[in-house]
Order: C-alpha cells, then structure tokens, then sequence
C-alpha cells in the first residue's frame, strides 16, 4: 500500500506548483517505511518526459506516538489531497517501473528515472511511447470519469466503503 497526503498552506504551495507530500509505504510484512518529499514546478523535456527537481527524505519516528503528520500541521500545512493506491515495484536497470492500482480508476504504469532507463524499461514492458504521457494524476481521473461516467476515487475516503479494484485483481 501507498498512503499519499499532500500538505499546503491556503494554496500557497499549488499556486507555484509545488508539492510537500508525506508518503507511507506499508508492505505486506506489515513494515511501514515514511518519506517526507518537496517537488518544484513541473516541467516537460523536449523528448516528453516530465520533469521536476526533487527532494525527497526517509523518516524513522523516535517517539512512536508522534507522526510526521503533526509535524507539518505544526508547521501550518493542512492535507491538501489524499492518494491511496496499491502498488508493485519493480527495478529494470536505473529505472523504477510501478503498477498502480487505485480505488476506482485505471490501472496506471509509472516508470521513473533518466532517459536511457526510462527507454530500456519501456522496451521491456512492451508499450509504444505513444501510450506514456507526462501529465499529472488528475488527467488520467478525468478522462476515466468522463469514458465511464463514473468519477475516478484516488482515495480510499472517496469509495464511501466500496471495494477498491485492487481487491479484484
């Protein structure tokens, strides 16, 4: 599982396209690994690649009663967006390849990392570049709502108790 909260503060961070996210990856040894990340404005490379400076920290609580969470509220940020997903890591080479399933959406593929490995991972899964896009998450749930009629749920929260697909799989 990965458990996404994006932190703001009244917007600030959105209007400059910024993110401040804490990220929980529980896997299914029931070990919890945190990591605290700020992305800067999105950009996009001249062969399509998205691209953004990042930095990205692991965090292991000293006081088990204590979560990063409070830690960001103290510093004025509020949850902006929450993302659950179910995932599957995979390393091909210097690339990091995900299978993400959400609540209610697509199942997406993300492959990360430089150009050369972002290629040689690409012609090892067997899609044309053509069907890889750098747009951000909210593309892919618009288009989902729109060719089911049905609004994606990148959260668990917003499945309202219904099954999440990853359950189907």
């Amino acid at each position: 599982m990965m458990v996404d909260r994006r932190y703001d503060r009244d917007g600030e961070l959105l209007a400059k396209d910024h993110v401040v996210r804490l990220r929980e990856y529980r896997s299914d040894d029931g070990n919890t690994e945190f990591r605290v990340s700020w992305k800067g404005p999105t950009g996009v490379t001249a062969q399509g690649y998205k691209s953004r400076k990042e930095l990205e920290f692991s965090l292991r609580p000293i006081n088990p009663s204590a979560s990063a969470g409070e830690l960001l509220a103290a510093l004025g940020f509020e949850i902006s967006q929450e993302i659950d997903r179910y995932v599957e890591l995979y390393r091909l080479g210097s690339a990091v390849v995900r299978l993400e399933w959400y609540p209610r959406m697509d199942v997406l593929v993300e492959v990360e990392g430089d150009e050369p490995g972002i290629e040689r991972a690409r012609q090892v899964i067997g899609l044309p570049r053509s069907a890889y896009s750098a747009e951000a998450l909210i593309a892919f749930a618009a288009r989902y709502g729109a060719r089911t009629g049905t609004p994606a749920a990148l959260s668990l929260a917003e499945l309202g108790g219904g099954v999440p697909t990853w359950e189907d799989r």
